[in-house]
């Protein structure tokens, strides 16, 4: 076949794949449509049965969706700063609303912990202490999940199950019980995250122990290593730089869980913010925001740098 005879065809292939690709085009973008019409008639009939059954009233009270903003305005917007920083405010009456100097904490002498400080390092704690813990239990129970470590299925069936429980059930649902036991505070907040963090943890643990390069485990058997020998010359080497990683960045989700908790009784900044919004206090609410707001900024950059330096700049090039 000539060239001359080579081209026609040649554009004929070329228009029945842009055809085909402009159906396909098509298509996708008549199911989208179409599913999205199906979630806004699902969406609007939810609501509708919902003020039917009067839980809701949605419609009726969507015209005053913002109108929280008419007392989150302050009337003097340097009561953000006084209240942030524990220092009197000009307006104050007596109400608790501009008390800001009352909550101090003294350290020695004048020196003292403004009071929304000492609150966030009562979240952090939480946060950092329940991460630390469930940390070190997810490590070893991970390893018996993973099926390229331990041979045993019932062991493996029972130390997955075990994460599979903890991580079911939301923190809220474990910090109500262990509020119950052991009332309110930071005891059963940190309770209730380590048991999610374990969970959630050893998961991702297991994931990343079975898929570990097996040669290494060879040697040490092969020259008579027990198995906390291979786990330790031969496994935990390969994956340790993961395991913090990962541990880093569930501290960062600990924080947020940490101050969710403690707006339900569990101690720290979130229960402070709750009262606050509750009550009405603008500059206080502003306040406990841009501090729980750069906290958790300065803590996403944290966590990220030393993932960085742990698991290698280069990873990240490649992610991106």
């Amino acid at each position: 076949m000539s060239v001359a005879q080579t081209e026609p065809v040649l554009k004929e292939t070329t228009r029945d794949i842009v055809a085909a690709w402009d159906r396909t085009t098509s298509s996708r973008r008549l199911y989208t449509v179409i599913g999205l019409i199906l979630i806004a008639i699902g969406f609007v009939g939810s609501v509708q049965y919902a003020d039917e059954a009067n839980a809701g009233h949605f419609f009726e009270r969507l015209p005053h969706l913002f109108d929280f903003l008419q007392w989150l305005i302050p009337n003097d917007w340097n009561d953000v700063w006084r209240a942030l920083f524990g220092r009197p405010s000009p307006l104050a009456n007596g109400s608790e609303a501009y008390d800001f100097a009352s909550g101090r904490v003294y350290i020695w002498g004048d020196f003292y912990i403004p009071e929304y400080f000492e609150l966030m390092i009562t979240t952090l704690n939480i946060a950092i202490f329940s991460t630390i813990f469930g940390f070190l239990i997810a490590v070893p129970l991970a390893f018996m999940s993973a099926r390229n470590i331990t041979p045993s299925p019932a062991i493996r069936f029972g130390a997955r199950r075990i994460c599979e429980f903890l991580r079911a059930f939301p923190e809220l649902v474990f910090a109500g019980l262990f509020a119950a036991v052991l009332s309110a505070g930071p005891v059963p907040a940190i309770a209730a995250i380590l048991l999610h963090t374990i969970g959630a943890l050893g998961k991702l643990f297991y994931e990343i122990i079975e898929n570990i390069d097996m040669k290494p485990d060879e040697g040490v058997r092969s020259v008579g290593g027990t198995r906390l020998e291979r786990i330790r010359f031969a496994a935990l080497p390969q994956v340790l730089p993961n395991l913090i990683s990962y541990g880093l960045l569930r501290l960062e989700i600990n924080v947020r869980a940490s101050t969710i908790i403690g707006a339900v009784g569990g101690g720290g900044i979130g229960e402070e913010l709750r009262l606050a919004i509750a009550r009405g206090f603008g500059a206080k609410t502003l306040a406990l925001l841009l501090l729980l707001f750069l906290t958790i900024i300065a803590v996403d950059q944290l966590s990220a740098w030393l993932r960085k330096k742990l698991v290698g700049e280069h990873q990240f090039l490649l992610a991106h």
